[in-house]
């Protein structure tokens, strides 16, 4: 019976080995940044699109922050997708000063069609853009965000994505830990990647895609990850996603565990639909064109597959019949020893702490870390589950949006290490005391 489990067990070790390696070695690569000498002259124009659901709460906020960013107001416009609205998002956003659109469509409902839609009436104006920049209504923007996408499309750069922090991460435990969770990612694997040269991902908000992309090979990225499928569609024609880590977006976190519970099931069901579609594509283009970022973009797309693995794993090893898997690999079907798991487990906890001290985070955060965080980490497991059962459905769903906050009010309610800088340029010195 032992033999026949180590037919399972040991595949089962060996892609976790890899994955476990992938990771730790990706994640060392995030602490240290390459040193860029920018271009700081405006040079590029931009059409900035917010797409809107129903946000008459935040809408207006963001507008307002859109229009005194440090870009010359003659190089970018503002445009909001009031899609498929109920309440005064169109007007909102009008009265604080952004072109909008109405859209109508209870067929293709979503982020990606309102985008699509946009995009294309966007292409008929007379005035064209260098670059599309995307935001969601409830974020709020740096001010030196448009000058970082100057910066990288000067440079050739087509897909690009920026630093996806937080607006609201003292509000409560999901907020905290959901914003760690980003911070995270920003660090151990879009910085990362950048660092040594891979291509990153779409993370839905705070992105730029060259006008010249989105005509050549259009949009056509309306599921529910709509941002990862044009990451994926846009790789597979070797065009790589760059990771502009100064230009930052702040983004509501959703404030209870439900909301965060319904948002990473979408995720899920995105990612498992976008994985199936392109990672064949994926292998196909990578070997003919020879380029390693394509093939990893695979191992993007093989995440919530590596966590259904190692969860697999772990479930299997508890059933007291089988043989222990740890001890040598020439008895029973151990691959590794147990003390490495242990140290892998461990060591999970260790890149948070890291990210946090680098950012010098509040005391409110360390305590999300230590109680709120292993909930956040472990509930994706059930959720990753789900996300696969229901892989083949594409309904659409909205997160509601209540945080509203100016960008000033922001950096004032969020006053802590973190901020301390930020606000001394935004505020000057005396609002830090």
């Amino acid at each position: 019976m032992n033999y026949i489990f180590d037919y399972i067990m040991i595949p089962i070790q060996l892609v976790m080995a890899f994955f476990i390696v992938y990771y730790f070695i990706m994640a060392f690569f995030g602490f240290w940044r390459k040193k860029e000498q920018k271009i700081l002259t405006p040079q590029k124009t931009f059409a900035v699109i917010v797409a809107a659901h129903n946000e008459e709460q935040v809408i207006g906020q963001l507008v307002e922050n859109l229009h005194v960013l440090n870009y010359p107001k003659e190089l970018y416009d503002v445009y909001v997708v009031a899609d498929n609205c109920k309440d005064k998002t169109a007007q909102v956003a009008s009265a604080a000063g952004a072109l909008v659109y109405e859209r109508f469509n209870v067929k293709e409902r979503g982020k990606g069609f309102a985008l699509e839609w946009m995009f294309a009436n966007l292409f008929k104006m007379e005035r064209q853009y260098d670059g599309i920049v995307i935001f969601d209504a409830d974020n709020l923007v740096h001010p030196n965000f448009l000058l970082e996408m100057n910066n990288k499309l000067c440079k050739g750069k087509k897909v690009i994505q920026g630093y996806l922090d937080a607006k609201n991460p003292n509000d409560t435990w999901v907020a905290g830990t959901f914003a760690i969770s980003f911070w995270v990612v920003d660090h151990i694997w879009h910085l990362a990647k950048s660092n040594i040269g891979l291509s990153s991902v779409l993370g839905g908000t705070g992105m730029c895609i060259a006008s010249e992309i989105l005509k050549e090979h259009g949009w056509g990225a309306t599921c529910l990850t709509e941002d990862m499928e044009f990451t994926m569609k846009a790789l597979v024609k070797g065009i790589p996603t760059t990771w502009a880590h100064d230009a930052i977006v702040y983004d509501e976190k959703p404030l209870t565990f439900m909301q965060s519970w319904n948002q990473r099931k979408r995720w899920a069901q995105g990612h498992f639909d976008v994985a199936r579609r392109f990672i064949p594509k994926l292998f196909m283009e990578g070997i003919r064109q020879r380029d390693i970022r394509i093939l990893d973009g695979i191992v993007h797309l093989l995440q919530p597959h590596f966590l259904l693995f190692s969860t697999a794993f772990v479930l299997i090893n508890q059933f007291s019949f089988i043989a222990p898997f740890y001890t040598n690999i020439l008895y029973n079907g151990t691959v590794f020893p147990m003390e490495l798991w242990t140290t892998i487990g461990i060591a999970q906890y260790i890149f948070p702490v890291i990210v946090l001290l680098k950012l010098r985070a509040n005391f409110k955060l360390w305590i999300y870390l230590l109680i709120g965080y292993p909930i956040f980490i472990y509930s994706w497991i059930p959720i990753t589950l789900l996300g696969f059962l229901k892989r083949n459905e594409r309904e659409w769903s909205h997160t509601q949006h209540t945080r509203s906050l100016s960008y000033r009010d922001m950096l004032l309610t969020n006053k802590d290490e973190l901020a301390k800088e930020e606000i001394s340029e935004f505020l000057g010195k005396s609002a830090v005391k």
